[in-house]
Order: structure tokens, then C-alpha cells, then sequence
């Protein structure tokens, strides 16, 4: 493989390309050029167990699919969940820096991460305090639980959120950038998309059927990146730096992602830029409504 190939594979991580100790892909610091976030997808079923060290990270747990439970500092916390991504948003349990924890239950889960030595309470959030947002109109609507933002999680420096994009539907649009620090106008954060696909509600489709997106990123300076990937459940995009979007749910398939975000500012806040190119399409959102389609919420079947 030559360096330019490795360089473009760095920002990919095809699902289970980075199993340990149990967990199906462990996205950490061990990447190189990848500092300040993390995360984990794991399966627990048959009496099985996932097992987070007490390493120097604060971490948010967030149940896929399936519900939880999790065992930390003598204390048991149940995580309901939910039965897929697509079903509106789940409970979620915030576990301070340096805290251990089993997981045990039925389903899929991820963790979200990042460094730090500084010590938070750990906190369990109930799906009914999630806040959900709309955002977005007409093909650009997507609806985003923001579960780990700073309005909803007293966090060390982290920002994690999830977005359910229908089919047909463009998200992470327009392409903007957070990766230099300018005070008040942009934040310095490095950013993970980890995805998941689904045939769309109410859609018949043959068993054949296989559900994807498609996730773009490019250089905003003289740092390359150049990525424009298809992606599927399970599949991690990272975007150290650049513009990033658009995130595209294709005809036939919703699309979710969960975004981690940290960096190096001293401040925890999420502020954008957007590509000048195709900014100027948010001012067209006020002559259109939201997608009749959302909000996804729990339904009895797909």
C-alpha cells in the first residue's frame, strides 16, 4: 500500500475493521493524526458482557438498539433504549472520567469518548428530557437529538448528538467546517460519523435490498483530505479537519449517524463555518417546510 493510500484510509473505518476486547470497532488516540475523541460499537447478547476501563476519558453511553444495563461505582443504571436508531431518541448515561462499567443486556451500543483528566458526575438522561430538533427544510430536513450537547449534558469537552435523515434527504448540508479556532465564529473540533442505513418506512423492498449513504470530505486549507464514501450500518467516517458534507440518505434508505466532537479549545461549543460555495442554499429553507415525514418516532413495526 502506498503512503497516499494510507493516508486516505486513516479517515475510514469499515465496520469491524478494529475489534477489542469484545467490542466490534474501538476508534481511540491509536489512530494516527486522531486526538481528542473516541468511540466504541459493541453487541451484547446471550448473557454477555461489554467492559469499559477506567481509563482517562469521559464517555456517553447510547443504546442502538436493544436495552441496557450498566454497572459502575457500586451503582446499577437501566438504559430502555429503543428497537432500531430510527425510532426517535433513547435514555443515555454519562460516565465521568476514570470510571469503569460492565455492560450487559440484549442489543447494540455504542460509547462515545474523549480524553480528559477532569472528573464530571456521571449522569443518567431520560429519553424525555432529550431535546429534538428539526432542522433543516425541504430535502435538507433532518431531525437531530441532541443528548450530548452542552445545553442538555454537563460535559468536560465533549458534543455528542445523533441525526435520523430520511430517504431521499441531504444532511450535514450545507458543507461547513469547525477546524480552527476563531472566538465567537468557529470551533476547533475534530468530528466521527459513525452510520447506520435502513430500508425507509413504509417502503417494500426485496431481501436483496442493501441499505447505504454517502459521506463527503475536503481540505478548507493546504491540509489534504479528499474523501467521498459509500458508506453502510456499522461504518465510521472521521473528519480530522476540513468541509464536511453533505451526509446523503439515498432514495429507498434512511440514513442515521452519531457525531462525536472535541478538540483543543478552551471552550465547549459548537460553532461553524460554512463552505461560501453552497452557504448561501440555508437562506432557500425559509420558503420551504419540514419534511411531512418527521419526526421519527417509535412505531410498532418497520
Amino acid at each position: 500500500m502506498t503512503n497516499e493510500e494510507q493516508q486516505h484510509d486513516r479517515w475510514f473505518v469499515p465496520a469491524g475493521s478494529r475489534p477489542e476486547a469484545g467490542w466490534t470497532d474501538v476508534v481511540d488516540g491509536r489512530i494516527e493524526g486522531w486526538t481528542h475523541t473516541g468511540l466504541r460499537t459493541g453487541s451484547v447478547r446471550d448473557g454477555g458482557e461489554l467492559r469499559l476501563p477506567a481509563d482517562a476519558v469521559e464517555r456517553l453511553v447510547v443504546p442502538l438498539a436493544g436495552s441496557f444495563t450498566v454497572s459502575y461505582d457500586g451503582t446499577t443504571q437501566t438504559l430502555d433504549g429503543r428497537a432500531s436508531v430510527f425510532e426517535g431518541p433513547t435514555d443515555v448515561l454519562y460516565l465521568g472520567s476514570g470510571t469503569a462499567a460492565t455492560i450487559t443486556g440484549a442489543g447494540r451500543v455504542a460509547v462515545a469518548e474523549a480524553p480528559t483528566g477532569t472528573v464530571k458526575p456521571s449522569v443518567y438522561v431520560g429519553r424525555d428530557d432529550v431535546p429534538v430538533e428539526l432542522r433543516g427544510a425541504g430535502r435538507s430536513s433532518r431531525q437531530v437529538h441532541n443528548f450530548g450537547t452542552p445545553a442538555a449534558l454537563d460535559a468536560v469537552g465533549f458534543i455528542v448528538c445523533e441525526v435520523i435523515t430520511p430517504a431521499g434527504n441531504w444532511s450535514s448540508y450545507p458543507p461547513h467546517k469547525h477546524d480552527t479556532l476563531v472566538p465567537g465564529q468557529e470551533s476547533n473540533l475534530e468530528e466521527i460519523y459513525y452510520y447506520e442505513c435502513a430500508v425507509a418506512r413504509g417502503v417494500p423492498a426485496p431481501p436483496e435490498a442493501d441499505p447505504f449513504a454517502l459521506h463527503r470530505t475536503y481540505a478548507s486549507d493546504v491540509r489534504p483530505i479528499d474523501e467521498f464514501r459509500q458508506v453502510r450500518t456499522g461504518d465510521v467516517a472521521l473528519v480530522p479537519y476540513g468541509w464536511h458534507g453533505p451526509a446523503v440518505a439515498a432514495p429507498g434508505y434512511d440514513m442515521y449517524y452519531l457525531n462525536v466532537m472535541a478538540g483543543p479549545d478552551p471552550e465547549r461549543v459548537w460553532n461553524i463555518t460554512d463552505d461560501p460555495a453552497h452557504g448561501w442554499v440555508r437562506q432557500t429553507w425559509t420558503s420551504e417546510s419540514i419534511d411531512p415525514r418527521l419526526p421519527y418516532e417509535k412505531e410498532s413495526s418497520r
